[in-house]
């Protein structure tokens, strides 16, 4: 069963692809289930389908509970059909990594049936993610060069962890084509994701081409990231928020000498940047690092101090971020370095059953005193909405907020404190501020404060 809604998605999807020219790059999972699915993919106007099938004789045996003669037949059938609608066919041969280990003359029998039919493309999954880097070259190299004419995908699932290790054995295998999903989305553990794929086949396999642009890849995952909901792990590879930032003194010191903790995995080609962190484990070269990009210099007495204390901050679980250290710096050596040319003075936040929030603020702005009142959906954004009638009277574009997070400590009661990490993206420039307080709202505030002195 499929929901209208899904129905309807489709449709939208297949009408854009034909509008584009790409309709044949849009492909359906259908069923061995007669007229049903070539019907629904004529109402939804898709022309490629991938056939589900039936890989191993357990799942045929158990699930199906007919005879593998019995499920040729049938799908058979639907190929013509699908052939007479116009509908090209792809065979997906489900379980067939279990199908290679436990009844492999059964996979190789229905190879030699599909090696007789007018489809495109088999489509050869690990479905539960269990094939060892070993089993995939193994049972790959035997189906290709067995069927030297036809083409064979291959879908790795990650359920050991193995997904990536097994694409590069597939491909070793001479597999012709490989299923991959953005930020390895996918069934329980996920399938093999595109982005480290793509790193690996560039950096150890040179003679494998594909037309991915990897530049790409990192935005293509972010906006993957704000749609599905699924958080993207810090550490994941390639596109993971940390993944090109140094921690280690130690590193960023050896950065300096002749980069001597670089990698072939560039953040450029990714279309990001090397960060240095700062926290408990920071050195001096870490903070200098981070100096540099905000075009302050220190005395080495003045550094130490400050490295000091970041430490000190560190050890407190604080997370310190490049655009706290002009702050640090002024409280550690008791200069003017931050100017607090914005302060927000007083806010008046309401919230009430049907009724729209409000805010009211007065703040002062380069000496001179704005007061403003608006509505929104929330209370912050009723505060942003008055905030940006202040500005616009200085005809002043805000920046956009681009990512809004919460945390609160494990196991904190109602009273907890609340930090708030506001992502802004102001000409063409992405940077982070946060706020804590034991309110929400109030520790949004804050951070939106830092953010109005920053620019």
């Amino acid at each position: 069963r499929v929901s209208d809604g899904e129905f309807q998605a489709v449709k939208k999807i297949t009408a854009w692809a034909s509008e584009n020219g790409l309709i044949d790059k849009i492909e359906v999972l259908t069923f061995v289930d007669g007229e049903t699915s070539v019907n629904w993919m004529i109402e939804a106007g898709a022309k490629v389908m991938n056939l589900l099938t039936k890989g191993s004789m357990n799942h045929l045996t158990h699930q199906l509970k007919k005879t593998a003669e019995q499920h040729f037949s049938e799908i058979a059938e639907v190929i013509a059909l699908a052939r007479s609608k116009d509908i090209q066919c792809n065979v997906y041969l489900e379980d067939w990594s279990n199908g290679m280990r436990n009844s492999p003359d059964y996979v190789f029998q229905f190879l030699d049936f599909l090696s007789t039919q007018p489809i495109k493309r088999v489509l050869l999954p690990d479905t539960l993610g269990v094939l060892t880097p070993r089993e995939c070259y193994d049972f790959l190299s035997q189906i290709v060069q067995r069927y030297p004419n036809q083409h064979f995908d291959f879908h790795a699932h990650n359920d050991y962890d193995l997904s990536i290790a097994n694409v590069m054995e597939g491909v070793r295998a001479g597999v012709h084509g490989l299923h991959l999903t953005v930020n390895g989305m996918g069934e329980r553990a996920g399938n093999a994701p595109l982005a480290s794929t793509i790193a690996v086949l560039k950096d150890f396999m040179p003679e494998v081409e594909t037309s991915v642009v990897e530049a790409s890849l990192y935005s293509v995952s972010k906006l993957v990231e704000t749609f599905s909901g699924f958080r993207i792990p810090a550490n994941k590879p390639v596109v993971g928020e940390n993944v090109f930032t140094q921690t280690a003194g130690i590193h960023a010191d050896g950065d300096n000498k002749n980069n001597l903790y670089f990698n072939d995995l560039m953040p450029e080609r990714f279309g990001r940047e090397r960060k240095y962190a700062l926290g408990k484990t920071s050195g001096k070269a870490n903070i200098e690092k981070n100096l540099q990009k905000l075009g302050i210099k220190l005395s080495q007495a003045d550094l130490k101090r400050v490295t000091q204390r970041i430490i000190e901050l560190g050890d407190r679980k604080e997370v310190v971020t490049q655009e706290d250290l002009p702050y640090i710096i002024s409280d550690v050596i008791d200069t003017n370095i931050v100017e607090e040319k914005v302060e927000v003075i007083n806010y008046v936040l309401t919230h009430s059953k049907n009724l729209r929030p409000s805010a009211t603020l007065r703040v002062k702005v380069d000496g001179h005193i704005f007061e403003e009142n608006a509505q929104g959906d929330g209370q912050y954004d009723a505060f942003m909405n008055a905030l940006k009638k202040v500005y616009l009277k200085k005809e002043v574009l805000l920046p956009m907020l681009t990512d809004y997070a919460v945390r609160i400590p494990p196991g904190g009661n109602t009273d907890a404190l609340c930090e708030t990490i506001i992502t802004w993206e102001h000409k063409g420039k992405e940077f982070k501020t946060r706020g804590l307080d034991s309110d929400q709202t109030v520790s949004a505030i804050k951070a939106t404060q830092k953010m109005l002195n920053l620019i």
